[in-house]
């Protein structure tokens, strides 16, 4: 029997604070999470370059602050967002300046969904 999946991913920020000590301990949080799979960009903000900002494509977040967590000290997820794309500020200017023109934008929402299949059931029937 073939199964099918259908599974759309969308790009996603992800913040996790950490504990840093040095630059040592920036490079390594960095490296962490440049190597987590799905990862397209890095980058340490906050005053003390203690937040690893994350953006990426099905990235686990709750992994990857573990995986953090393990090699730093301490880390704690702060933020797990869809990253939204940025409008075109030509488009939006032309709309102003014609007072009887309405712009509607069509923006599909999609929902994950992930199918899984047991190819051999148990024949166990308590769990």
């Amino acid at each position: 029997m073939m199964m099918m999946f259908l599974v759309l991913i969308l790009q996603q920020k992800i913040v996790i604070k950490v504990q840093v000590r040095c630059d040592k301990c920036r490079s390594k949080a960095m490296e962490t999470a440049a190597v987590a799979d799905g990862v397209i960009s890095v980058a340490l903000e906050g005053e003390n370059k203690d937040k690893v900002v994350v953006i990426g494509e099905g990235v686990d977040a709750a992994d990857l602050a573990s995986e953090l967590n393990k090699k730093l000290g301490h880390a704690s997820l702060e933020i797990v967002e869809e990253v939204k794309e940025k409008k075109d500020n030509q488009n939006e200017n032309k709309d102003t300046t014609s007072p009887a023109s309405y712009s509607y934008a069509y923006q599909p929402q999609y929902e994950l969904y992930r199918v899984a299949y047991d190819p051999q059931p148990s024949p166990c029937t308590i769990m």
